[in-house]
């Protein structure tokens, strides 16, 4: 017999994965540059020179075992001493090589993250809105991913939430900043106040309790935005980080875990994320892309375009009437739908192919997410259908 949870996961497909089909059938009747697909988030534009030109000299140059042959299960060590000395250098941290753990992208550093820290029937905290993905991440572990209630004020910490529901069953709490889907950066003030509420738990409860930092989004900041590196801030941290945004490579499916060196028991957690990866499959990451992101460590596509197309959706979607709290990176707008059922506004949205996302799975009615890592061209094309779509329904 077949395994019944997995065949009941089939009728809780994502959300944002059905519109993007939607979409890519629509673009076949209408062509695709007139749908309006602002339901994945995908990078659009291209990696840098720098990366392509290290792949090609070293598919030209290196030995090819040393490229596509298999890593050691922790990472290349020249590649994991050489991203602990780049965080080291941007941020004022203490890594060595022995801290940093090669993943499959930000996801897999999630998946060994979690395991390292909370067993079944352990609670992991997240905030709302949060990436619909954190359910399976979680929960899939045997812990339970509870979801503290969002502050739409400003999307940044509901603390009276937050310290009601962080109760001695919390081994761990997920937080995700810059924010999929709000585009908000959690302020320096933000994670200053969250650390000291985990502390004072920490103590309270006797046992630790660990911060898992996603941050997949960190190098898209818009100007003048706060943007604190966690780890600065609470010892027991656990970074997750992904080069799927930053370099433009989501294909190439390479992140890490970086271990916060004053974290508790830090020189035995790469270590044991190489011991998960025999129970999930989830190791290895490939050489060649291991080594060709440790040459370009330090650099980004051009990630300009993303704020370009942010300013011209928050001003043209304020103009129009939306509630909207301004992100401050990302490639994410997340405002509040012109009526309290999110989804009957994404679907009207349709008859003007605009593909938007309604905000239910994000764990907050009533707004919808935009993933604006489209042609600016096209981004400005559209505002003239969400003109048409307002004036007509609503």
């Amino acid at each position: 017999m077949i395994v019944q949870k997995y065949k009941d996961m089939l009728q809780g497909k994502s959300v944002i994965r059905q519109l993007s089909e939607f979409a890519t059938r629509r673009g076949e009747e209408i062509g695709y540059e007139n749908v309006f697909d602002y339901s994945l988030g995908n990078p659009s534009v291209p990696a840098p020179q720098a990366f392509t030109d290290t792949m090609i000299k070293m598919l030209q140059e290196r030995n090819p075992m040393e490229l596509h042959g298999y890593s050691q299960s922790l990472g290349i060590p020249s590649v994991r001493d050489k991203v602990a000395a780049s965080l080291n250098q941007r941020f004022g941290m203490q890594y060595t090589g022995e801290h940093i753990f090669m993943t499959t992208g930000a996801a897999g550093a999630i998946a060994h993250a979690v395991r390292c820290v909370a067993e079944p029937g352990d609670e992991v905290l997240t905030f709302a809105p949060y990436f619909p993905e954190y359910a399976p991440y979680i929960n899939l572990t045997g812990a339970k991913l509870k979801v503290v209630p969002a502050d739409t004020e400003n999307f940044q910490i509901n603390f009276d939430a937050f310290e009601q529901m962080l109760t001695k069953k919390v081994m761990a709490v997920l937080i995700n900043t810059p924010n999929n889907p709000s585009g908000v950066v959690y302020s320096t003030q933000t994670i200053k106040e969250m650390a000291r509420i985990m502390r004072q738990k920490q103590e309270q409860y006797g046992h630790d309790i660990f911060l898992i930092s996603d941050e997949p989004y960190r190098e898209i900041i818009f100007a003048g935005v706060d943007a604190p590196y966690p780890s600065q801030y609470y010892d027991n941290t656990l970074s997750c980080y992904s080069f799927s945004k930053s370099l433009s490579l989501p294909g190439e499916r390479i992140g890490y875990v970086a271990v916060n060196p004053a974290c508790t028991d830090a020189e035995l957690i790469s270590v044991m994320c190489s011991q998960i990866s025999r129970g999930t499959g989830h190791n290895c990451p490939p050489s060649i892309i291991q080594l060709a992101v440790a040459e370009v460590l330090d650099l980004t596509a051009d990630l300009s375009v993303y704020e370009t197309n942010m300013n011209i959706l928050y001003k043209e979607l304020t103009a129009l009437g939306f509630e909207c709290v301004k992100p401050g990176g990302t490639f994410y707008i997340f405002p509040k739908a012109l009526e309290e059922d999110a989804v009957a506004f994404s679907e009207k949205a349709k008859k003007y192919d605009l593909v938007l996302v309604p905000s239910d799975s994000f764990g907050v009615k009533g707004y919808f997410r935009l993933a604006y890592c489209i042609d600016t061209k096209k981004v400005e094309r559209s505002l003239e259908a969400f003109r048409k779509f307002v004036k007509t329904e609503y």
